[in-house]
């Protein structure tokens, strides 16, 4: 059925009068918060490790935990939203995420802890959502900025988390709460923050410009998922590409932290605000590298953004290259500020080709592309739990990964001109209402 509604072609940042632009709000926000609480965790490490007594083994298995239990999730949240709606689903993940999140607290041991963490995980599957919902509401020539700004500012959660759930934590133990409760009264906020976004999602939005799919028969059409597209080995080049910009960035909101305090001997809230600025970077690097591959899409096609996607990506190996051999907190931060931002500049142009590739199958392959990015963070994180591997050691083998995936990516040919993008057909973004 044809949209009466159509897609939007320009994005109006600061309207809600649209159905159009209520949902990318709101589904940016239902992210924002889904990684909020899938990695509040994370800048808390230093004391919970202590707490559980938990060795570098078993804090390299719950990093695994965290991001192992999404790859599943990311699979069948993409084939949910063909089949359900976006909003649905949405709402349904909230509800059921919700509740680890608020009963991790109750673990007071390595197993129990381990368990809840990859329950958990199974939030980090909003990202999907995400992508389908922008995909769907917005035309094709800015359908790579709208992805990319609202899943960037949907990971701006784990900057924030990093910097905020210190506070937090400090702020319960002011009200004298010793740290072993404190951190775990701290994940009461996260999961709350849950349970009010499901309430906007479901009151707020669409699944499609027209309305919800039981409205308008979308149903029956997009139930009918073409998984021989798998065969497509584009789809498996954007996941490799995924697996090392996404992945390391899941990877790094989980030892940031932990790796600021052991090697530069910060405080917990330290190493979380400087872990935090690495998640900000979110704020607007995403949506950049969004935007340059609509611009870049409009004049050269898919084949364009398939080589701004490996350059970034070869930037970025070269950024932890020179990350893991920082002797000062300095040039740490330097470095970490440079992969960051080709980094996430990567996971925009990634999201920026990937409602190109199957337009009938959206939801399918962003399940698979966005799975294969904690698919990356599970298998960088068994770096970290190598009791052999420094951290240093960790990053520098990534670096190479992430090189090595930039040039598969070079040259894979993602195709001729795409129909959906008209050459001479400039991506818009503005900032007023409509």
């Amino acid at each position: 059925m044809p949209f009466q509604n159509k897609p939007l072609e320009k994005i109006a940042l600061f309207s809600l009068r649209t159905v159009q632009m209520r949902t990318f709000h709101i589904t940016w926000l239902m992210f924002f918060v889904c990684f909020f609480g899938w990695f509040g965790l994370a800048p808390l490490m230093p004391t919970i490790r202590a707490d559980l007594g938990l060795s570098k083994s078993q804090v390299g298995n719950i990093i695994i935990a965290s991001v192992s239990g999404t790859i599943v999730a990311r699979l069948v949240i993409g084939r949910l939203c063909d089949v359900w709606g976006p909003r649905k689903t949405a709402v349904r993940l909230l509800l059921l995420g919700s509740a680890p999140v608020l009963l991790v607290g109750l673990a007071n041991d390595y197993v129990t802890f381990l368990l809840f963490r990859l329950a958990i995980g199974a939030i980090g599957a909003s990202f999907v959502i995400t992508q389908f919902h922008t995909s769907i509401m917005f035309a094709p020539a800015i359908k790579g900025t709208a992805n990319a700004v609202a899943g960037g500012w949907g990971n701006l959660g784990g900057g924030v988390t990093n910097m905020v759930m210190p506070l937090i934590f400090a702020a319960i133990v002011g009200f004298g709460y010793a740290p072993h409760a404190a951190w775990r009264l701290s994940m009461i906020i996260p999961g709350l923050m849950m349970l009010g976004v499901a309430w906007l999602y479901a009151r707020y939005t669409k699944d499609t410009p027209d309305g919800n799919y039981d409205e308008t028969g979308m149903r029956a059409a997009q139930g009918k998922t073409d998984w021989s597209v798998l065969a497509d080995w584009r789809i498996w080049a954007l996941t490799l590409a995924y697996a090392t910009c996404f992945g390391m960035e899941i990877t790094f909101d989980n030892v940031a932290s932990l790796h600021f305090v052991d090697t530069f001997h910060l405080s917990q809230a330290e190493a979380g605000f400087w872990a935090g600025i690495f998640g900000l970077m979110n704020l607007f690097a995403r949506a950049f590298g969004g935007f340059i591959s609509d611009r870049i899409g409009a004049r050269q096609g898919i084949k364009g953004k398939g080589m701004l996607l490996a350059m970034v990506l070869l930037a970025e190996g070269g950024g932890l290259l020179l990350f893991a051999r920082a002797g000062s907190l300095e040039l740490a931060i330097v470095a970490m500020l440079g992969f960051a931002f080709f980094l996430k500049m990567a996971n925009g142009a990634t999201y920026g080709i990937v409602p190109f590739i199957h337009e009938k199958n959206v939801g399918l392959v962003s399940g698979v592309v966005g799975a294969g990015g904690n698919l990356g963070g599970m298998l960088f994180g068994f770096l970290f739990k190598s009791e052999r591997i420094t951290y240093e050691q960790a990053f520098t083998l990534i670096g190479y990964t992430v090189i090595a995936a930039g040039v598969i990516v070079m040259f894979t040919r993602f195709g001729k001109r795409n129909a959906a993008m008209p050459a001479g057909v400039k991506p818009a973004f503005v900032t007023e209402k409509l």
